[in-house]
């Protein structure tokens, strides 16, 4: 089976991670048809459409088989039937590509380079994360849980930029810390890993090997909006599984604005995207405040935290929230000191918000005097 394909699944590092080995590449070009720039985040694929009079660009795959078909359909989420026969000129037998349907009149084309420069590693780093289920997550969860895959990927490119080594040892995963196993107990929304490993001590030994399970989760952005000039705060309140796990009776519980940042999107981008969904709030200049692992002793979740200046004069509180993700979210507006107040007492115990309420305190004079 010879297959034409265009666009991000033509770039040779991604094709090796999805088809799992590496394939033999001709470069080829399909008339009357182009490839189209993707519509969305970084996980979003180009699409090969008619264009008559213009010329795709591509990549003939001349040595592949069924599985071939299989891996793609499994990283796509397309079907076998969207794989139909082309005419490509410099092949005589009967070739096989993605074409859309619909036509690409006053669409964006792609532009291959431009693409490999700012998403190719990340989109690699997407296709690692998806295909390692392949065989063993059904493709029916791929296509459901698709955006929290790639915002796990996104998230270990977040956690390779460098951080302070001050106080701390600088010493780094690569060069003092050996992975000895790695399986997956889990692997759907959160994944659970069990794994063992040895690290190089502060004497300098190397550990015993140690068994560990942790969950794989994703990086945060979370933001606590505050005005100002009136010294109001907007806290959010929602049900939370946590508590119910913990058979908590009051499992509803109060926070800041957060959500997960997705694939290729910057944590203050997803800041701003949260307040507007969990609180119809428009914010105005972020101040970073913090960034944290949420507990670092069995789970890579991560939290970017910003203070989201804003005007919460006419803002009375209300429900918001998204009905797709089962969000159902009361907002409350208050006044600095009450929140405060509600951290004393207990009646905030998100440790995120105390930290965020805190953080506010100290800085709360000099924000105050610049309104």
């Amino acid at each position: 089976m010879t297959m034409f394909l265009t666009g991000t699944l033509a770039h040779p590092p991604l094709l090796e991670i999805v088809l799992g080995r590496a394939p033999v590449l001709v470069p080829a070009v399909l008339p009357d048809h182009a490839v189209l720039a993707p519509a969305g985040g970084a996980d979003t694929l180009t699409r090969l459409r008619m264009a008559q009079g213009e010329s795709a660009a591509g990549v003939l795959v001349t040595d592949g088989g069924a599985q071939d078909l299989e891996r793609l359909c499994y990283f796509t989420g397309w079907s076998e039937g969207d794989f139909v026969p082309v005419d490509v000129p410099q092949v005589q037998e009967s070739v096989r590509a993605p074409v859309s349907p619909e036509g690409a009149e006053g669409q964006r084309r792609f532009d291959a380079e431009t693409w490999a420069r700012a998403q190719g590693d990340l989109a690699c780093e997407i296709a690692r994360e998806i295909m390692r289920g392949f065989g063993q997550r059904p493709a029916a969860m791929v296509r459901a849980i698709r955006p929290y895959l790639a915002a796990r990927a996104w998230s270990r490119a977040l956690a390779d930029r460098e951080t302070p080594c001050v106080l701390r040892s600088d010493r780094t995963r690569e060069h003092a810390v050996r992975i000895v196993s790695d399986s997956s107990a889990h692997d759907g929304f959160f994944r659970m890993r069990q794994f063992s490993l040895q690290h190089e001590r502060f004497d300098g030994a190397m550990s015993d090997v140690i068994q560990r399970e942790g969950f794989v989760a994703y990086d945060a952005a979370l933001v606590l909006p505050y005005d100002p000039e009136r010294d109001l705060v907007l806290l959010i309140e929602q049900m939370r599984y946590g508590p119910i796990l913990r058979e908590d009776r009051h499992p509803w519980i109060l926070e800041p604005v957060a959500g997960l940042v997705d694939a290729g999107e910057s944590p203050e981008d997803c800041a701003r995207r949260e307040a507007v969904e969990e609180a119809g709030l428009h914010l105005g200049s972020l101040e970073p405040m913090v960034r944290v692992y949420a507990s670092p002793g069995y789970t890579s979740e991560f939290f970017h935290c910003f203070l989201g200046l804003c005007d919460l004069g006419e803002h009375g509180g209300g429900l918001g929230g998204l009905d797709s993700e089962n969000e159902d979210i009361r907002s409350h507006v208050l006044p600095f000191d009450d929140a405060m107040a509600l951290v004393e007492s207990g009646e905030v115990n998100a440790g995120p918000l105390a930290m965020m309420l805190l953080w506010l305190a100290r800085q709360r004079e000099r924000l105050r005097a610049a309104a």
